[in-house]
């Protein structure tokens, strides 16, 4: 068994904290949505609120961190192999196929992932924030002139339209997430860091 690290500790840190607030925030914005009561609307108001700066944080550290070591070029989109993960993920997965990316630590996204990835951080990510921002700080919309061409009732909106693309990103990347050899193959690495190859047998290679 061959074993190479994949995931730095940071970006493992990174992560799961990244999806534990992620979780947190949903769980919070929902209530606070009206979708349910469990903490009460004010309690869930303030702890989303110091969940979504808590987030923020992480992603400031996190941006400078892939900007200065270089990870920001993981997430630079590739059509080599493209097809083929594609089809493993609709048909592959069903019928016992090998993964056809391996990831390595130069490469660690397949194709399929890279894209979804960046849409996550250029699309999501700053909908979320830009209006999640503008919903904060509604009160200091007269001060910079904001008032004029914003709503609150359509930033509101936006941020519930950027909460669910959220959601429905978190659903593909945990489903996804399990369509390895096994269920957990794929998420043992982002909690070990290591990825686990068997090597080839040398007699075999004769």
């Amino acid at each position: 068994m061959k074993r190479t690290m994949i995931y730095k500790r940071f970006e493992r840190f990174w992560h799961w904290c990244q999806a534990g607030l992620i979780f947190f925030l949903m769980f919070s914005g929902f209530e606070i949505h009206g979708s349910y009561t469990v903490l009460g609307f004010g309690k869930a108001a303030q702890l989303h609120e110091y969940a979504a700066y808590a987030l923020l944080g992480l992603w400031v550290l996190a941006i400078f961190w892939h900007l200065t070591t270089g990870e920001w070029k993981q997430y630079i989109p590739t059509t080599d192999k493209l097809g083929a993960v594609a089809y493993y993920y609709l048909v592959g997965t069903f019928t016992g196929a090998e993964h056809p990316y391996r990831a390595t630590s130069q490469a660690k996204h397949n194709p399929l992932q890279r894209l979804a990835y960046l849409g996550f951080k250029l699309v999501i990510s700053p909908a979320i924030w830009i209006s999640g921002l503008l919903y904060l700080f509604y009160n200091n919309w007269a001060d910079w002139g904001f008032d004029r061409f914003l709503s609150l009732e359509g930033v509101a909106l936006a941020h519930t339209a950027a909460a669910f693309a959220m959601l429905i990103f978190v659903i593909a990347h945990v489903y996804m997430a399990t369509m390895g050899k096994t269920v957990f193959s794929m998420i043992k690495p982002m909690i070990t860091g290591y990825e686990d190859e068997h090597e080839e047998n040398p007699a075999k290679k004769k």
